[in-house]
């Protein structure tokens, strides 16, 4: 169970590189794609998904290239994509009859496998329920569920996470906890606690080039000594974002508390202390180090 990719590359017909050389090794467990919007994620994943011919490179699993063999490849891919409809009126058990029929289940074996994946998902008791009557956290335990249907071996998920609430996405997280024990999973998101909290390992695109690949946790020592917290008046907020990269602030009164990344040293900013840093404070140093990256390159031309 080895998914390699390697030296893949997509340029588009009006000239624009969405994907440049991207390379990355998976084998079984969670692995997050992490970058902001229009940075190649979903490019990389309609590849994965037989969807779109990649310009140069190669995608293997175990060993073989997976544009050669297409349907063995489907046989073993479950995906879901951002963006899918369920009809409203139709049922659980309906939906995903047809959906395993797809995939070439029938009889017993589908009636089965539709019952173990709506226990693993939850849904048991609501076989007989209409889709229109189920929450966005529901709905989305049946796009997973439906994915399950054939037993995949590798699962490719596109922004799950969007819409949930805080509880429907920490449950959903423990879900993709337990796949990940049976299957190689793809996470992509633009969410970054999905990742830290979810992810063993992650790779970082910006403007379709690969920027990290690693444990969230060497990701993170980017801004180690680096994060602080402090208590500022009100009034001296505006002043204080322009100097230093501000990741959260709490109204606290005529003040408030501020967690930022130190541009230049915190010897000037009384009462400023250390804390514990999370891969959102390192995501955060990045794309600001990437934006002056292009501010320089714009001034050299």
């Amino acid at each position: 169970m080895h998914l390699s990719i390697q030296n893949l590359s997509k340029v588009y017909q009006d000239g624009k590189t969405a994907l440049d050389g991207f390379n990355w090794e998976l084998e079984r467990g969670i692995y997050g794609l992490l970058g902001p919007n229009g940075a190649g994620k979903s490019t990389l994943l309609e590849i994965l998904s037989l969807g779109l011919m990649p310009t140069s490179g190669r995608v293997l699993w175990d060993g073989w290239d997976i544009q050669k063999k297409p349907n063995a490849f489907r046989r073993i891919l479950g995906y879901l994509p951002q963006s899918y409809g369920f009809y409203p009126e139709l049922k659980t058990w309906q939906i995903l009859d047809y959906m395993g029929r797809l995939h070439g289940l029938h009889g017993r074996r589908l009636k089965r496998r539709i019952g173990e994946v709506l226990e693993v998902m939850g849904l048991g008791n609501d076989v007989k329920r209409k889709v229109g009557t189920f929450s966005g956290g529901m709905r989305q335990r049946l796009a997973i569920a439906q994915s399950l249907l054939h037993s995949p071996q590798i699962l490719v998920i596109d922004e799950p996470t969007t819409g949930l609430d805080p509880g429907e996405r920490v449950a959903f997280r423990n879900m993709l906890f337990d796949l990940g024990r049976s299957c190689v999973v793809l996470l992509s998101t633009h969410i970054v606690k999905d990742v830290e909290f979810s992810c063993h390992q992650m790779s970082l695109l910006y403007d379709g080039v690969q920027r990290f690949t690693g444990e969230p946790v060497e990701f993170m020592k980017r801004v180690e000594g680096r994060v602080f917290e402090t208590l500022i008046p009100f009034e001296g907020f505006a002043k204080f974002s322009k100097e230093q990269c501000v990741i959260a602030i709490q109204e606290r009164g005529k003040e408030v508390t501020v967690r930022f990344i130190a541009s230049n040293g915190v010897r000037e900013i009384p009462g400023a202390q250390p804390v514990r840093v999370n891969v959102e404070d390192a995501y955060v140093d990045f794309i600001r180090q990437c934006g002056e990256e292009e501010l320089l390159d714009e001034e050299v031309v």
